[in-house]
């Protein structure tokens, strides 16, 4: 009995020992210098994917689907846990990463193209990401497979939440919003675990971006440039 949370509990005490002075700079104020927005996915490692061991450095966010907006009663906004740190900490750079084979775009896309029968507060989050891949579906490719048409919907759907931010007047002009796809499934090119741009402030041109950013062009790539 609870032995899978007395592992974890072992692991933190190592954890501490190595980090025990690694605070002391960031115990009264943080100042990260990037907040990401990731698929609550147990295979998708957010600190991990960038090698990063720094307290304070990455303000990390997750919940299924990647999304960067929440609803409220006067509509949809910027979720707050992506907001704070952008309004209060000083951060000017915004990541959203998708993954490769995305539970929760399946889910939508099967939802658009079906009947699915999920529990409430899954159905709400599926309802949030509905509106923004309806029109991807309705224009994926008749030769793709299935598998083949969500990984462009997960493309799709980094492109809707990156422009979701762009549009938003809580987000200021001069803060970079950068959407990625993480691939653990051998989808693009390159190696397992690497991390593919595909939008940079809203362009999504990979010939464009490639020219504009010439020294990330080798991790510039996409699936679907519809």
């Amino acid at each position: 009995m609870y032995r899978t949370f007395i592992k974890l509990l072992e692991q933190n005490a190592e954890h501490a020992e190595e980090f025990d002075s690694r605070f002391d700079d960031v115990q009264d104020s943080q100042h990260p210098d990037v907040v990401t927005v990731c698929c609550s996915d147990s295979r998708v490692l957010q600190d991990h994917i960038w090698g990063n061991d720094e307290p304070g450095r990455i303000f990390t966010c997750g919940n299924i689907g990647n999304r960067v907006v929440q609803r409220t009663d006067s509509g949809e906004v910027v979720s707050g846990d992506v907001l704070y740190p952008v309004e209060h900490t000083g951060t000017d750079t915004v990541v959203v990463m998708g993954h490769t084979g995305c539970g929760a775009v399946t889910a939508t896309y099967d939802a658009l193209t079906g009947e699915v029968s999920e529990p409430a507060g899954i159905e709400h989050c599926l309802s949030l990401l509905k509106p923004k891949l309806e029109a991807g579906v309705e224009s994926l490719p008749d030769d793709v497979d299935r598998a083949g048409g969500i990984n462009r919907l997960v493309e799709y759907n980094v492109d809707r939440q990156v422009e979701s931010l762009i549009e938003s007047d809580d987000i200021n002009e001069d803060v970079d919003i950068i959407g990625v796809v993480y691939d653990f499934q051998d989808v693009y090119s390159g190696r397992r675990g690497q991390v593919h741009v595909i939008n940079v402030n809203g362009e999504t041109s990979v010939e464009t971006l490639k020219d504009d950013l010439p020294d990330i062009d080798a991790r510039i790539e996409r699936l679907w440039e519809y």
